[in-house]
C-alpha cells in the first residue's frame, strides 16, 4: 500500500452533533485512523475509503484520486472529501 486517504469536511449545514466543522481532517494509512470521526459518517465513508486504498478509481469522479460524499444526516448534511494522497 503506497497511499493515505485524507477525509476533510467541505461543507457543514446545519448542527452536526458530533461537531464537524469545515476544515476537519481525518487520515486513514490502512493501519491507523488519525483524527474523529462519527461513526455514522465513518460507516458511510469506510467501504468507498478502503476501496481507494487499494487503488480502485470511481467512474463518476473527475479527478480519480477525489471524490465526495455526505453523512446520513439528511437534516444537518456534512459533505466530505475523499482524496487518495501517494506517498
Amino acid at each position: 500500500m503506497s497511499c493515505i486517504i485524507e477525509v476533510t469536511v467541505k461543507s457543514q449545514k446545519g448542527k452536526c452533533t458530533f461537531g464537524h466543522k469545515v476544515g476537519d481532517k481525518i487520515v486513514f494509512d490502512g493501519k491507523s485512523i488519525r483524527g474523529d470521526i462519527c461513526y455514522s459518517a465513518l460507516m458511510v465513508l469506510l467501504p468507498k475509503i478502503f476501496a481507494m486504498l487499494y487503488g480502485v478509481e470511481f467512474p463518476w469522479a473527475e479527478d480519480k484520486d477525489v471524490i465526495f460524499n455526505a453523512c446520513p444526516d439528511a437534516e444537518n448534511p456534512v459533505v466530505f472529501e475523499i482524496r487518495r494522497v501517494e506517498e
